[in-house]
């Protein structure tokens, strides 16, 4: 019997879980399928509550069904427990369980790209505090930084994840943020500014260490222009494509029963997809 799972989200049509799950559903000559469920905001709850009547054993969930998947869910893992946000469901029974793999994904985009990135890393500054910047200070903290700056344009919503995640959180206002970049060797961005059709983010590196690294979540398009800056003052550079790719392995582990891999071939699949589409830059 064909094992069905979709991603889940409003809008989502623009996903690109489908191509990424149905390469490696090819790859492995697996009977399986993977579709795309818009659900509205007013019918997530409802549609979740009775999970197994959809006829999918589990799915990807995007914006902005992460939390209500997490109240859904009877069982969630560690990490979504922690973030109070589930992307990834899968059936046992009748029971929802979820988990969350972005941090998953975040990490291993690194590892894979730079994998020193962590050694001897006392301090990471980290732009915006919205969901994504929970998944990446959760990350962080869990490979030892010392201490992760976070810049928001509302220093309140810096100050809540200091609250979560305790002192080792740093919470900064924007405009505070030239004086934390002196020496620093890692820099995230989580926000939107750079995504297509978005603002740009308009950030002076020079006070980044020369062996600074620069990442960021945004895929669209894959060198944004904190990434183009960074690579003309030679420092070394992770795009956000990478995170969307490993983030998905764990669920399609856990669908479909064998762990596929993060290649160079899905890499170039996706990004002609983004070409296509007129995404890539």
């Amino acid at each position: 019997m064909t094992r069905r799972v979709a991603i889940i989200g409003h809008p989502v049509s623009h996903s690109r879980s489908p191509l990424i799950h149905g390469y490696w559903l090819r790859q492995h000559g697996i009977d399986g399928d993977y579709g795309v469920r818009d659900v509205a905001p007013e019918d997530i709850a409802p549609f979740l509550a009775d999970f197994p009547a959809s006829g999918l054993v589990g799915g990807n969930v995007t914006v902005p069904h992460k939390e209500a998947a997490f109240r859904a869910c009877a069982v969630r893992d560690p990490v979504a427990a922690a973030l109070g946000a589930v992307n990834t469901l899968w059936l046992e029974g009748d029971n929802l369980h979820g988990a969350n793999t972005d941090v998953h994904g975040f990490l291993a985009n690194l590892d894979a790209a730079e994998p020193e990135w962590a050694r001897a890393l006392g301090e990471a500054v980290v732009l915006g505090a919205g969901g994504a910047a929970r998944a990446i200070l959760y990350g962080l903290l869990e490979r030892g930084v010392d201490r992760v700056v976070v810049a928001n344009r509302t220093l309140a919503r810096a100050q809540t994840l200091r609250d979560q995640f305790g002192p080792r959180i740093l919470p900064v206002d924007w405009r505070d943020l030239g004086g934390r970049l002196i020496g620093c060797r890692l820099l995230v961005n989580t926000t939107s500014l750079g995504m297509k059709g978005q603002p740009p983010l308009d950030l002076d590196l020079s006070a980044l260490s020369p062996d600074a690294l620069v990442t960021d979540i945004v895929y669209v398009p894959l060198e944004t222009p904190l990434l183009k800056a960074a690579k003309a003052r030679g420092l070394a550079t992770v795009d956000g494509l990478g995170m969307l790719l490993h983030q998905a392995v764990p669920g399609f582990a856990r669908w479909f029963g064998v762990r596929p891999e993060v290649t160079p071939e899905l890499r170039a699949l996706v990004i002609a997809d983004l070409k296509a589409k007129g995404q890539f830059a």
